[in-house]
């Protein structure tokens, strides 16, 4: 491929994208193949669309997951992380977890290798899809997840192995605690720069978009120095790099008003994780941007994606210092692989994510509102045609074209 194809990082950490820009993309496996040729023919008749060709996207595939290993013999080819790290932006459906030993998931691989630290995922509500809460409009939010650390760091001893018997020793030594002998072990590292880092990125992003909001998720009340680390950091890069920009809920308390009464100020405030859980559910318009820790992250994404029709609407994206992988979120459903069935917003809704980080949010717009128009004329999948009346139930590659109309 021509380097002019290529994206690049400006000295202040801006992308600099060219009109015809190379972006690699994996389809993935299971239903992965199915998703990304009705989500790549939105891309094209979008672009298209909006540009008349004076813009374009050259999709590079690239090999992960089961279709690297039948070519090369490797679940997670070098080459396709040198790619992702070469062009700085690409796509891909889901991937399978290989069984065996290896790679524990190439999903959470991939965002290590590529230092793909912050997880961002977006979730709101669009009309008539079937939800449980009574105001879905009401939610609208987008979680910053950090995907470095965590109990995702993968370390852990198997239970009665001589590694297990020598930790459980050393902590009972050192730190005076017990564990039931025969007990696995897991490790949570978290760091003071990981979580400083994710809290600057959703910080950036709230003052950007004129969010009311930013609240840190967290379990400090029981894990202080892991989930109350995170807690604590967050709140020091907030006042380290936005000091003026924010006032905190406290901060708000001591005055005896209320947010209201600061109107285009942003309000920084945590919430314990089990009651941030209660929270989105019966007062989600009172939260926009939540910055969380990795386990965290993981649970309220789907929780809040359930609330608003499921994963099959849930699109994501993992960014970290000019490199971006967006995905699908959900799993690879390999029973109906080759159906041409599923719901392919989750991927295409990504795709979105991807233009406006590409600056081209005339198309991420475009997409966003075929998205919008379709569902509000009742045309789906049969994930949500099962839960809607009077829906017209498609195909993934008759949705795609459905999405194509209403661009």
């Amino acid at each position: 491929m021509s380097a002019a194809s290529k994206i690049t990082v400006d000295g202040d950490g801006s992308l600099s994208v060219p009109d015809h820009v190379t972006i690699p993309s994996v389809e993935g496996d299971g239903v992965g193949p199915d998703i990304w040729k009705a989500s790549r023919a939105v891309f094209d008749a979008a672009v298209k669309k909006i540009y008349g060709g004076k813009r374009a996207v050259n999709w590079l595939e690239t090999f992960a997951g089961e279709k690297a290993f039948k070519e090369t013999g490797q679940w997670l080819p070098d080459a396709t992380i040198e790619s992702i790290r070469d062009y700085r932006v690409a796509i891909k459906g889901p991937l399978g977890t290989p069984i065996g030993g290896g790679i524990r998931s190439l999903n959470v691989a991939m965002r290590q290798f590529l230092d793909l630290y912050a997880c961002v995922r977006p979730v709101r509500y669009y009309e008539g899809v079937p939800s449980p809460l009574r105001h879905p409009e009401r939610v609208n939010m987008i979680i910053y997840r950090e995907n470095t650390e965590d109990v995702y760091a993968g370390i852990e001893v198997r239970a009665d192995s001589e590694e297990a018997r020598e930790l459980a020793q050393f902590i009972e030594r050192r730190l005076g605690k017990s564990l039931v002998h025969g007990s696995a072990i897991g490790i949570k590292p978290m760091s003071k720069f990981a979580s400083k880092r994710l809290m600057k990125m959703a910080m950036q992003h709230a003052l950007q978009m004129k969010c009311p909001n930013v609240t840190i998720m967290h379990k400090g009340n029981i894990m202080k120095f892991t989930e109350g680390g995170f807690r604590e950091w967050a709140y020091e890069e907030a006042q380290e790099s936005f000091a003026g920009k924010f006032i905190t809920e406290e901060e708000l308390t001591k005055t005896g008003k209320s947010p209201s009464d600061f109107p285009g100020e942003l309000i920084v405030k945590d919430r314990i994780a089990d009651n941030m859980f209660q929270q989105i559910q019966t007062r989600p318009a009172e939260y926009s941007v939540i910055a969380t820790t990795n386990l965290n992250g993981d649970y309220l994404s789907d929780a809040l994606a359930a609330m608003v029709g499921g994963l099959g609407l849930a699109p994501g994206g993992n960014i970290g210092a000019g490199i971006a992988l967006f995905e699908a979120t959900h799993g690879t459903a390999p029973k109906y692989a080759g159906q041409d069935k599923v719901n392919p917003c989750s991927l295409v809704l990504s795709g979105k994510m991807m233009f406006d980080y590409l600056g081209w949010q005339e198309v991420g717009t475009a997409i966003d509102k075929a998205v919008e128009k379709t569902l509000a004329d009742r045309i789906v999948t049969y994930d949500l045609a099962r839960e809607m009346e009077g829906a017209k139930e498609v195909s993934c590659s008759a949705f795609g074209q459905e999405l194509i109309k209403r661009l």
